[in-house]
This record gives C-alpha cells, sequence and structure tokens, in this order.
C-alpha cells in the first residue's frame, strides 16, 4: 500500500512521530469532528484528530474506513 497518502500519527507507547497508522477507522466525537483510530503494525495503539477534509480524503482514498 502505497503509505505517502496514509494518515499519519504519534505513537505515544514507543514515542515515534509521524507513523503510518494501519486500519484506520475514522469516528466522529461528540462535538462534531473526526477521529481516527487504529495501529501501527506492531500491535501498538493510535489516534489522531482530523480535520472534516483530511478525514474524507482518508476515506476517498481508500487508506480509512468509514465509522459513523
Amino acid at each position: 500500500m502505497d503509505t505517502s497518502k496514509m494518515i499519519k500519527a504519534y505513537c505515544l507507547k514507543t514515542k515515534e512521530k509521524n507513523v503510518p497508522m494501519q486500519d484506520a477507522v475514522i469516528s466522529k466525537t461528540a462535538k462534531g469532528g473526526y477521529m481516527a483510530s487504529g495501529h501501527d503494525g506492531k500491535g501498538n495503539k493510535m489516534a489522531a484528530i482530523l480535520s472534516e477534509a483530511k478525514a474524507m480524503q482518508a476515506i476517498a482514498d481508500g487508506v480509512a474506513t468509514k465509522g459513523f
């Protein structure tokens, strides 16, 4: 898979920045924002807050699934 289009986030466990998120699921927060959750490929959970444009682009590119 092309990693340039993948959602990148900070991994709290390994303290790495810009780690590509795998199996990303985009959900809506209670206040109407967008959040992506997934893992880094090593089993460490990750989460990222996204704008509506980035969330919809990730769904359109096929790197994330819609969870709302």
